[in-house]
């Protein structure tokens, strides 16, 4: 079969009129342009579709079946034409956005606005390890990665966002040299740091842990120390549940960045969140991530 959206509201428009002429004023065609376009759809079908009779025409039982399935089809058509309008107009949508763990205490300040511009669109945030962030971003699974540090084999645009500062930290101001040094578990940005800071072959003793809240609570109790960002500590330092230990070369800086394949396309939803944290970073800097 081979016939067009445009044969498929001819059809239904001379069986809602109950004529050809009266289909083509409704169309705004030629009666015999119509008429050729009907011929051609009914030689798509074995069975009538309907029977001249005088100068009108009577629709069959076949034609009434097949008009039915036309008007869901053309329903259809509407539905995809609009939520194509939608999603155009950023009324709809699915917005994807993978963070590394520690990017769970920004992401929120990221979004909130946007959120407020457009509240239809459908957000999916996910906290994840490092490893699985660039597996995702490689996969295109997501429309944004919140990281610290770019993946060297992946080509990907970028957008530096703001300070992402790394302090180290104990459960008391002064500094005991005896005490371990608390790891987070290979491959995340915070372990590559701790890693760059203090000497790798260090007979130090140490622990590791997988997540920089476990660090952070492990610390918390007294059992060591370690290197983590500030954004995740304010709170805990402000309360005098952790101290920055003064050191040399410290704190070190990174930067937190949104980042997306290059190979992925951006949907206009992807694009106006991307305008949008280009147009607010300062606002958002000053406002919440001080």
């Amino acid at each position: 079969m081979n016939y067009s959206f445009h044969q498929l509201r001819i059809f239904s428009e001379v069986v809602k009129q109950k004529s050809i002429s009266k289909a083509a004023d409704k169309l705004r065609m030629t009666q015999p342009a119509l008429s050729i376009q009907l011929k051609n759809f009914q030689e798509n079908f074995e069975f009538p579709l309907y029977l001249k009779k005088g100068r009108g025409i009577k629709i069959s039982e076949y034609g009434f079946k097949i008009e039915k399935l036309a008007n869901e089809v053309l329903r259809k058509a509407q539905e995809i034409t609009d939520l194509t309008k939608a999603y155009k107009n950023l009324e709809a949508g699915e917005l994807k956005i993978v963070s590394a763990s520690t990017g769970k205490y920004v992401i929120p300040y990221l979004v909130q606005g946007f959120l407020k511009q457009y509240p239809n669109i459908d957000l999916k945030i996910e906290i994840s390890n490092k490893e699985d962030v660039i597996n995702q971003l490689k996969e295109n699974e997501i429309d944004f990665a919140l990281i610290s540090v770019v993946p060297e084999d992946l080509l990907i645009h970028e957008e530096v966002l703001f300070e992402n500062q790394l302090y180290l930290v104990g459960k008391t101001p002064e500094y005991d040299p005896g005490m371990p040094l608390i790891y987070r578990e290979s491959g995340s940005a915070t372990r590559k740091a701790m890693d760059e800071y203090f000497d790798k072959e260090s007979k130090k003793k140490s622990f590791e842990l997988s997540t920089n809240e476990a660090v952070k609570q492990a610390v918390m109790a007294g059992l060591g120390y370690s290197i983590l960002p500030y954004i995740g500590i304010a709170d805990e330092l402000q309360r005098g549940e952790l101290h920055i230990i003064e050191q040399n070369d410290l704190p070190i800086v990174t930067f937190w960045r949104i980042v997306y394949n290059r190979c992925n396309k951006q949907s206009p939803l992807s694009k106006a969140f991307l305008d949008y944290l280009v147009e607010n970073k300062q606002t958002l800097i000053q406002r919440f991530l001080r």
